[in-house]
């Protein structure tokens, strides 16, 4: 039986530029078995050792984060960059119709980030952790604001078949 708790990478939000970058190599390896060396040659680049240079020090080339990003299939650099400056990012929804899993899930993240937020205030949970489910829970919360706003009028959605 694995008694190994699965991460969950959506609700992790890095605290530096390196674990940013660190967390999205991982991602890649842990996601879709991608290497150094593969994540490197969808970005494009000649060889891989200067990605491992930027890794290492954290001082990647802005033109080529999203690029990174993308190879590895996740964007802990642009969210790190955002929270770095003190703004919040969204997934921009497309006005789709609500889940069951999505009322769970905000009412999870809310009883999550209230349970430490009262930790917190009673000297028992730390400042990263709490910081950590606010934002989750906010980012959740103007998810579902965007998503209702579009509600009327959702996107074109070329990524799913229509089963009429």
């Amino acid at each position: 039986m694995n008694t190994k708790k699965r991460r969950n990478w959506n609700a992790l939000q890095a605290s530096n530029l390196r674990q940013a970058l660190e967390w999205c190599k991982e991602y890649a390896r842990s996601r879709h078995n991608r290497s150094i060396e593969r994540i490197a040659e969808l970005m494009g680049l000649a060889d891989h050792w200067s990605l491992y240079k930027w890794l290492e020090n954290g001082r990647m080339p802005a033109v080529l984060i999203r690029s990174y990003e993308a190879a590895c299939g996740i964007d802990y650099v642009t969210r790190w960059l955002a929270a770095s400056s003190g703004k919040m990012l969204i997934t921009i929804p497309s006005g789709r119709q609500l889940q069951d899993a999505d009322v769970i899930g905000l009412h999870s993240g809310f009883a999550s980030a209230l349970e430490l937020l009262t930790q917190f205030y009673a000297g028992k949970a730390d400042v990263a952790a709490t910081s950590e489910a606010l934002t989750n829970h906010l980012q959740q919360v103007a998810f579902h604001h965007a998503n209702v706003q579009k509600h009327g009028a959702p996107e074109f959605n070329f990524g799913e078949e229509s089963h009429d």
